[in-house]
């Protein structure tokens, strides 16, 4: 631990941190598609900020993020809780349901409808902080949401079941395993 690093309770460090997260996520909302995991948002409030906690970040990046989202509602923002995402799977998962929850909408169940709905929060976003946004931009989901969607859909397609060669003709032969050419 170096002289300027002090460790605290997250319940002592969340209105410090809470300064920090903003800041770093206007920055993040700045570049249009960027996202910031809920790892680096945890690590970067707490290097800006100098106050660090042995708390495992599950505990308190909730609560953090979800007086984030009041804030940008009381300001009249859109929530920038839209651009934290799991590093395993680039969603936002469902602590996302706060910012429907102040935001005075239906929590969403399905996980594609809610990352559709973070999507569009995304955008809206990048537009209001003033991130380079094409004319034409729609709501896409997080790069790696879609790489994990793909290869999730690739592995759940059926295997396309092959015969063996037929060591004579070199055939692919029936799955009856019987060659019809040499037969």
């Amino acid at each position: 631990m170096s002289d300027s690093e002090t460790y605290v309770t997250p319940k002592v460090a969340q209105p410090y941190w809470a300064r920090h997260a903003y800041e770093v996520l206007v920055e993040t909302a700045g570049r249009y598609n960027a996202v910031i995991t809920y790892s680096d948002l945890a690590e970067e409030v707490q290097r800006r900020s100098s106050l660090h906690t042995r708390s495992a970040m599950r505990n308190w990046i909730g609560g953090l993020l979800a007086d984030l989202v009041k804030v940008n509602h009381l300001r009249e923002e859109p929530p920038l809780m839209s651009l934290v995402v799991h590093k395993q799977d680039g969603q936002v998962g469902d602590g996302y349901d706060e910012v429907l929850r102040v935001y005075g909408q239906a929590p969403i169940h399905d996980q594609l409808e809610r990352e559709t709905h973070a999507a569009a929060s995304r955008l809206e976003c990048y537009r209001h902080w003033g991130a380079d946004v094409p004319a034409d931009a729609q709501p896409t989901l997080t790069t790696r949401t879609r790489e994990v969607r793909e290869r999730t859909t690739r592995a759940a397609a059926p295997e396309v079941r092959r015969g063996a060669v037929c060591p004579t003709c070199f055939m692919e032969m029936p799955l009856s395993g019987v060659c019809t050419n040499c037969f």
